[in-house]
C-alpha cells in the first residue's frame, strides 16, 4: 500500500476547495429550500424521510433503506470499502403540527421554520455526493448518509439508537451535522435528564387546603423549591426551567399545569441526585396541596465522549483553524450522545451561522456556508486517510 500523504497536504488544499465549493453553493440552497418546506414534527417525519429517500436514489447511492422507525440511510461507496464513515442529521424539527412552513431565499440568507435545525444538515447530506463528484474528491471509505427520526424531545434519539443497534455496517467514525453554528465542535455529551412535572387538581379536591387552589400555584411552589437546590460549581451542574404551561382563561381556575425542565451535569451521579431531589419535591408538594403532582422522564443522556487529545478532535480543530474558524468546544445532548453510548468516536459540527433559532423566522446565512462545507470535506478526507483514528 502506498504511503499516506501528510495531513498537512489536506490543510494546504482547503483554500482551493473552498473556492470550488462556493461555485456549488446554489445546489445546497435549492435543496435547503425544498426540504425546509416539509413539516416534520417529532414522530411525524415520514414526508421528509420520503423526500430524502428519493434524493438518495436520484444521486445513485446504494443500499437505500427506510427502516421500521422511519430512518433513511444510504451508502456512497468508497473506492476500497475499508470501513465506513457515518454522517448523521436528524429529520425532525421543533415546530409542531400546523406550523406553516414557507422558506424565503434572500440575497444573503435563508429564512423559514427549521432552516437551521436541522434542514440545512439534511440538505448537506442530500447534496454531499454531488459535491464530492463535482470537486473530484473520491473517498476510499464507504460513506453512510443517515437521516434519523425521533431525535428531539420525547423522541429521545430513538431513531439513531435503533439504527446503531441493528446495522451491520462497519462504522469506524461518525460526524453529526447541524445547520449551525459554524465553528461548533462537540466531542463530549453532558449528563442530562429532561422531564415534566405535571400538576392536576383532582375532581375530589378539598378546596379548603393550601390557600388559593390552582395547578399554576402548585407548579410555582415546585419551581420555588427547585430553585433552592444547591448546585456544585465542579462538576458543572444546572437545572434549566424551560417551559411552564397551564390554564385556559383568566377567570377559570387552572386544573392542570406542567413544568418542563432539564437537569444537566458533567457527572452522571449528580444528574441522578438532582432527579431524586426533584422527585422528592414533587411528592412533598403533592402531600401539602392535596393535588396530583407527577414526574415524567422524557429523555436521558449519559456523560462521556472522546478527549480533547483524540486525533479526530485534534485534526478537526486544525482544519477549522486553517479556515479561520475558532472552534466552540461545547458538550452536546443531541445525536452525539447515542454514538457515545455505542463507543463510536464522533463529533458534531455546524455548517453556517444562524439567528432566531426555534422561531418562525429562523435564519441561516449564505456566505459562511462555503467555509462550513469545506470544513466538513476536510474532516471527511482526514478520517478517510486514517488521520483521525487512535
Amino acid at each position: 500500500m502506498a504511503a499516506l500523504p501528510p495531513f498537512e497536504l489536506i490543510l494546504s488544499r482547503l483554500p482551493s476547495i473552498r473556492e470550488r465549493v462556493a461555485a456549488q453553493r446554489h445546489t445546497l440552497l435549492a435543496e435547503l429550500a425544498m426540504v425546509s418546506e416539509i413539516p416534520a414534527p417529532t414522530f411525524h417525519e415520514r414526508p421528509r424521510a420520503e423526500f430524502l429517500q428519493e434524493r438518495f436514489g436520484q444521486f445513485g447511492l446504494v443500499d437505500v433503506v427506510h427502516d421500521e422507525l422511519g430512518n433513511v440511510a444510504a451508502v456512497h461507496p468508497g473506492t476500497d470499502g475499508d470501513g465506513a464513515i457515518l454522517l448523521v442529521a436528524h429529520l425532525d424539527t421543533l415546530f409542531p403540527e400546523g406550523t406553516e412552513h414557507v422558506t424565503e431565499v434572500q440575497r444573503d440568507r435563508v429564512v423559514g421554520p427549521s432552516v437551521a435545525d436541522d434542514s440545512l444538515g439534511l440538505a448537506m447530506l442530500a447534496t454531499l455526493p454531488h459535491v464530492l463528484e463535482r470537486l473530484e474528491l473520491p473517498l476510499r471509505s464507504d460513506l453512510i448518509l443517515l437521516g434519523t427520526t425521533r431525535s428531539l424531545g420525547r423522541g429521545d434519539l430513538a431513531g439513531l439508537r435503533f439504527f446503531l443497534e441493528h446495522t451491520r455496517l462497519p462504522i469506524r467514525t461518525a460526524v453529526c451535522v447541524e445547520g449551525a453554528p459554524l465553528g461548533r465542535l462537540s466531542h463530549t455529551s453532558i449528563g442530562m435528564i429532561r422531564g415534566d412535572v405535571i400538576c392536576r387538581i383532582p375532581d375530589q379536591h378539598d378546596w379548603t387546603r393550601f390557600g388559593a387552589a390552582s395547578a399554576i400555584v402548585t407548579v410555582n411552589e415546585v419551581i420555588n423549591r427547585v430553585l433552592e437546590i444547591p448546585l456544585p460549581r465542579r462538576p458543572r451542574s444546572t437545572v434549566v426551567l424551560g417551559e411552564v404551561r397551564g390554564g385556559t382563561a383568566a377567570h377559570t381556575v387552572a386544573t392542570r399545569a406542567t413544568l418542563r425542565f432539564e437537569a444537566r451535569s458533567e457527572s452522571g451521579q449528580i444528574v441522578g441526585s438532582l432527579l431524586h431531589t426533584i422527585g422528592r419535591i414533587a411528592q412533598q408538594v403533592a402531600v401539602q396541596s392535596g393535588e396530583d403532582v407527577d414526574l415524567e422522564i422524557v429523555a436521558r443522556r449519559h456523560p462521556g465522549g472522546i478527549g480533547l487529545d483524540h486525533p479526530l478532535v485534534d485534526r478537526s480543530r486544525r482544519i477549522m483553524s486553517r479556515l479561520g474558524l475558532l472552534p466552540r468546544m461545547t458538550p452536546s445532548t443531541s445525536e452525539l450522545a447515542a454514538l457515545i453510548d455505542r463507543r463510536v468516536p464522533a463529533i458534531t459540527i455546524g455548517i453556517t451561522e444562524s439567528a432566531h433559532t426555534g422561531e418562525a423566522n429562523e435564519t441561516v446565512f449564505i456566505e459562511p456556508m462555503a467555509t462550513g462545507i469545506t470544513q466538513l470535506l476536510g474532516i471527511l478526507l482526514a478520517i478517510d486517510e486514517g488521520y483521525c483514528a487512535e
